[in-house]
């Protein structure tokens, strides 16, 4: 017999009456664990709200514009009586049970439901024996290669003993210590992990609680590599996690790093002196230790208009600082004649004209990018962080970025597989993307995944300028209005052909400029004559 499961929206932090922004799912689709159901928008932070298990949607509770907050129904799951156990859970999503037995009040604590998480390591203790918890104190934390959760106490008591260690694998079940208890044998108690905190690479939209005046930098908060419980304890320590250096596998940042910096320890950036509460919106990420942000009542000058930046603008602005701060941008410049590609683009758009597609020039450009991405595959890479020092990831696909200008802000639609398809298909697919980012309906997934981007100005105006890096590719290639040049061969005959404004920046970690001179001439060649992406 056919059943709902209600589906709740899970600890999202001190956000309260938070409004649904979007809804990704219809009544009768068939979800994945961690797919994205519903998108929230609070002042401060958007955030997805994953499925906590894969199923049939057999109802949608909240919509579009309802507020809601921790442990509201948002939707109903079918639950097939017939499912495999794997499949089964228990009807509440907010508070999956975790198996807690305590004969002669002593409690087995246990990892509760925590998804389709398998063999999770163990990356930080947070208790030892003798401690006195209460119930929800934090235990442990579990880091798998998608998030970072928290494991709660489901009752209060002292630690008596802690069976696992840092580096320890858990899945749902397993013993990871033991409680002794004032309240002599105790029934199972039901307890939630905490919920995922976002991975190193997550976007600077992960939920954040409020900190009004203390000084904390919520963009560089959200970016911090630090778990649930060290969050909290950086809020109630008013400090700024963005100027804390983590001493934790990874840089991730350990709850005495966080003591330490409150304190003015080691720990306090790269001066390492930083006072609690100095953070300002003017210092740097990654621990540089630079002058406060300047306070100013501009109204005491003359008039003003206050007006809050849009979300898209917020996201968009903590990217572009991070990128601009951790990234050594270096940018190449160069031109290229593109008077006959611009005949052959005309010519096109005559014959294609019943068809509906309109070429313009960047198609042609994501053609010349993927040749030359080709031809110099670091161009095609990204650097990641691991325990042997930096690896350089050489992708053998061809996502290639676009930079749209849509009213709410910059953003920058992915077409992939730009090698397996035509000039009028990535044509077809740039106007669709382009039109679906102008009505803020472009998901998350349609801006993942990009290998280079090519950012273009050419409708306004420009001769050169230093686009930033969209992390984590390693170069971006910016291109400005294309402006007729007098060329000579030899100094007495001049010809006057049209020029295209090309800005490689390119991170200097993984490219030297050599390679930045060569990637210009193949890109601009290609351009001057598109056959020989044929070879």
């Amino acid at each position: 017999m056919s059943q709902a499961i209600d589906i709740k929206v899970p600890d999202i932090g001190d956000f309260k009456d938070v409004p649904v922004i979007e809804i990704y799912v219809n009544v009768g689709d068939t979800v994945k664990a961690e797919d994205p159901l519903v998108s929230l928008e609070s002042d401060k932070a958007t955030m997805d709200v994953p499925a906590p298990r894969g199923g049939v949607v057999k109802a949608i509770v909240a919509k579009i514009g309802d507020t809601v907050s921790e442990g509201s129904v948002i939707m109903q799951f079918a639950d097939d009586a017939a499912a495999s156990p794997a499949e089964a859970v228990k009807p509440s999503v907010s508070a999956p049970p975790s198996p807690v037995s305590a004969p002669a009040g002593r409690a087995e604590v246990r990892v509760p439901d925590i998804g389709d998480f398998k063999d999770v390591p163990v990356i930080e203790i947070y208790v030892k024996v003798g401690d006195t918890v209460k119930a929800e104190d934090p235990l442990i934390s579990l880091e798998s290669d998608k998030a970072t959760m928290d494991v709660p106490a489901p009752l209060g008591g002292v630690v008596e003993e802690i069976r696992i260690k840092l580096g320890d694998t858990v899945n749902e079940g397993s013993i990871i210590m033991s409680l002794v208890t004032d309240a002599g044998p105790a029934a199972t108690v039901p307890v939630a992990a905490t919920a995922p905190a976002a991975s190193p690479a997550a976007s600077p939209t992960s939920p954040a609680a409020t900190a009004t005046g203390s000084g904390i930098d919520e963009a560089r908060f959200a970016l911090a590599y630090a778990s649930p419980a060290v969050r909290k304890v950086a809020r109630e320590l008013s400090v700024d996690l963005g100027q804390v250096k983590g001493t934790g596998d990874h840089g991730r940042i350990l709850r005495e790093d966080v003591e330490a910096f409150a304190k003015g320890g080691a720990s306090a950036g790269a001066s390492g002196t930083a006072a609690k509460g100095s953070a300002a919106p003017g210092a740097g990420i990654g621990g540089l230790d630079l002058l406060p942000w300047p306070k100013v009542d501009f109204a005491k000058f003359g008039p003003v208009e206050r007006r809050e930046l849009s979300r898209i603008k917020k996201i968009s602005a903590a990217n572009l600082h991070r990128n601009w701060v951790v990234i050594p941008h270096v940018t190449t410049h160069d031109e290229a004649d593109i008077t006959d590609l611009e005949q052959f683009r005309v010519q096109m758009n005559k014959e294609l004209e019943k068809s509906g597609v309109k070429l313009s020039m960047l198609p042609f450009m994501m053609k010349a990018a993927v040749a030359t991405l080709k031809a110099f595959p670091e161009f095609n890479s990204s650097l990641e962080k691991s325990a042997d020092g930096d690896v350089l990831i050489l992708k053998q696909y061809y996502h290639i970025g676009f930079a749209a200008d849509t009213p709410n802000g910059l953003m920058v639609p992915v077409i992939r597989d730009a090698d397996k398809k035509s000039v009028p298909e990535i044509a077809r697919e740039m106007g669709e993307l382009a039109k679906l980012a102008r009505d803020g309906k472009l998901k998350p997934e349609q801006m993942q995944g990009g290998t280079f981007t090519i950012s273009s100005l050419g409708g306004i105006g420009g001769i050169y300028f230093t686009p930033i890096i969209n992390a984590p590719e390693v170069a971006i290639m910016g291109v400005c209005k294309s402006y007729w040049k007098q060329h000579s061969g030899d100094g007495k005959t001049w010809t006057s052909r049209l020029t295209l404004p090309l800005s490689l920046s390119w991170d200097h970690r993984v490219i030297d400029g050599a390679a930045a001179a060569r990637f210009n001439v193949h890109f601009a060649k290609l351009l001057a004559d598109l056959r020989r992406v044929l070879f």
